[in-house]
């Protein structure tokens, strides 16, 4: 596996769950997925978006974001609106943990994040009128950020 964890706080949309799962899959990172999600981890949509690499995934569950920080000891990277540094002001240390939040509300404690880890956030550009990428872009993007930082070892060039 890469040094990238890729980690969705209760995602709510099988079909990016699904396309996360086949980009974590096809580049080594492992997929972190915290409960409660809007869907089960056998719903069609899920399976259908990354079918054919689902037995490359990586994959960890967990029950809540408090059994998350429980079981992880980071680095922690949190991808949110509210941060002061771009995604490619930051480092990438191997084993970080790429934090995402909920497609309809982000990380609803963003307000903690920012008092608890100022320096762990990282921000992807966009137009003022847009409020966000699609999960699974935004997690494309800094996917391939932080193994271009590493050297993308392990992947083939």
């Amino acid at each position: 596996m890469s040094g990238v964890n890729i980690v969705l706080v209760e995602p709510q949309i099988p079909q990016n769950t699904g396309n996360v799962a086949r980009t974590c899959a096809a580049t080594g990172s492992s997929l972190h997925l915290v409960r409660p999600m809007g869907f089960e981890v056998d719903d069609r949509k899920l399976k259908r978006a990354g079918l054919d690499y689902w037995h490359l995934l990586d994959i960890t569950y967990y029950e809540n974001v408090d059994d998350f920080f429980g079981r992880t000891a980071g680095p922690y990277v949190f991808f949110t609106g509210m941060a002061g540094k771009l995604y490619t002001e930051r480092s990438y240390p191997p084993g970080a943990f790429l934090v995402f939040g909920r497609e309809d509300a982000g990380v609803d404690w963003e307000m903690e994040l920012l008092g608890r880890y100022p320096q762990s956030l990282a921000r992807i550009p966009m137009i003022e009128e847009a409020r966000c990428l699609n999960l699974s872009n935004a997690v494309a993007v800094a996917v391939y950020e932080a193994l271009r930082c590493q050297g993308f070892t392990g992947l083939k060039k």
